[in-house]
Formats: structure tokens, C-alpha cells, sequence
């Protein structure tokens, strides 16, 4: 009885996906076909090198120095988190050879993650939504020593409130810029980002020009270089319902973790 149980219920996941993955490339076509999306104004801007930073900003610097691509089109959330467990594991002196993927996901078994990283994942769930990876992120610092004052999860609004979260966000862009005193992990749209499927996708944040509004995004995406893209694009992709396509599979609206450091 369970495992026809569980054969019915991969059936089910499986007609889940084959329905969204058709949906989401009939949205492709319409964005290529009528320049709109990531097709349309605000596109984001490829960076070929990294950019030159200044001294007070030595988390940027190690976020390039540690940024690292997923092993699978499922794993964004583990490249983005151990990239940020390394950077701070190297602000705070921790000894020990760089933290892998696989050893992240051998060490943290939060929320079932490295289950979730599988073909079928857990109960029919891959990657991480947004609440979920806010506790892997908190897990994973304390599991490695990593000292940290707070992991705040700052959910995207479309409605009323709106202005204060973007108000919020970009408060916290300009501290993680000029204060070095932050991590930003963005939970997005990666198709409302770049020409892609709109798909929920996971990245660190390497950046932020406020003077032009751009936000540097540090993609984890193996086919990607990382990219800047205006201010309202990223609140834009970040505050995106994943258009309701994903709430089965437990996934309600994107956002931002913010790691704030001691």
C-alpha cells in the first residue's frame, strides 16, 4: 500500500511538472516574441571581470573570491549558502580547508536539504522557498562556527505594503555596500532577470551602485556570468508570487535573507 502510495504520488508530481514546464515555456515565447520581460527595457548587463572594489569592502571582495555554480539544475540554494559560509568563515578566521557542496549538505540536515537536492526530492519538493532557506542559512552558520548578530527573511510585496519593503531592501543594499556589515541571498524570478524560464532561483547579491541603482547579482546558474541589473528590476524579481504556478510544490513569494554580522 505505501509504495503504491508513492508511486501514484510521483505520477502526480510528475503531471504537476510536465504542465508547468509547458506554461512556463509558452511565457518564454510570449516575452521573446513580444520584447517584454527580461526582453524589454532594464535588461541585465553581463560582467565579464570583477569590479574594482576599495578596501572597506572586503565582503564583496570574498564573495567573488568564493562564488561558486551549482552541481545541479536543483541546487542553487547549496552553491549561494556555502558561498556565504566561506566568506565569513574567512572574515572570522575559522580554520579548516573551503567548505564544498557536498559537505554543506553531508553536515546540515535541516528542512531535509540534501533530500530536497535529489531527483524526486522530498515528498515530491525540490530547492528551497524562501522561509525555508532563511533557517538553512541560520543552520549552516551555526553549524560552521560562524558568528552572526541576526538571519532576517524580508518577503517581496506587490500590495499595500510595497514601498516600505522596498524601502527596507534598499536600506539593506546600502549597508551590505558601504558598511560591510551585511550578506544579501535574493530569492527571485530568474527569468524576470535575464532570458530564462520564470523559475523560482536562488543567488548571493555581489553589489549595489546606488548612484545608477544597480544591483550586482553573483548567479549560480553554470550557464550564467554574473550580471547587474536595475534596482526595480531586482525588487521586481524578488517580490514575484512565481505566478502561483509553484505553490504546489511549497513555493508562496521571493524575497531576501539577510545575514547581519556582528
Amino acid at each position: 500500500m505505501k509504495n503504491k502510495s508513492a508511486f501514484w504520488g510521483s505520477m502526480m508530481n510528475l503531471f504537476r511538472f510536465c504542465i508547468v514546464r509547458t506554461y512556463l515555456t509558452i511565457r518564454y515565447f510570449f516575452h521573446w516574441v513580444t520584447r517584454t520581460g527580461s526582453f524589454g527595457p532594464g535588461q541585465a548587463r553581463s560582467l565579464t571581470s570583477p569590479p574594482e572594489l576599495s578596501k572597506g569592502q572586503s565582503l564583496q571582495a570574498a564573495l567573488f573570491r568564493h562564488h561558486v555554480k551549482q552541481y545541479h539544475e536543483s541546487s542553487c540554494s547549496v552553491a549561494s549558502v556555502v558561498c556565504v559560509v566561506n566568506v565569513l568563515r574567512e572574515r572570522y578566521g575559522r580554520p579548516g580547508p573551503t567548505v564544498t557542496q557536498q559537505a554543506i549538505l553531508d553536515k546540515v540536515r535541516t528542512a531535509h536539504w540534501k533530500e530536497r537536492m535529489g531527483p524526486d526530492g522530498y515528498n515530491g519538493r525540490r530547492g528551497l522557498p524562501l522561509a525555508v532557506l532563511r533557517t538553512v542559512v541560520q543552520d549552516s552558520l551555526v553549524a560552521y562556527g560562524v558568528p552572526f548578530k541576526e538571519v532576517e527573511m524580508i518577503q517581496g510585496a506587490l500590495d499595500s505594503g510595497r514601498n516600505r519593503v522596498r524601502r527596507q531592501i534598499f536600506g539593506h543594499l546600502k549597508k551590505f555596500q558601504f558598511l560591510d556589515n551585511c550578506l544579501i541571498i535574493a530569492h527571485f524570478d530568474q527569468g524576470t532577470f535575464i532570458k530564462a524560464l520564470n523559475i523560482p532561483h536562488i543567488s548571493p547579491v555581489g553589489g549595489f551602485d546606488p548612484s545608477t541603482g544597480f544591483v550586482t547579482i553573483l548567479d549560480v546558474d553554470p550557464d550564467q556570468l554574473a550580471y547587474d541589473i536595475p534596482f526595480d528590476r531586482f525588487y521586481k524579481g524578488i517580490a514575484t508570487g512565481y505566478a502561483g504556478v509553484f505553490r504546489p510544490f511549497g513555493y508562496d513569494r521571493g524575497g531576501v535573507v539577510v545575514v547581519h554580522l556582528v
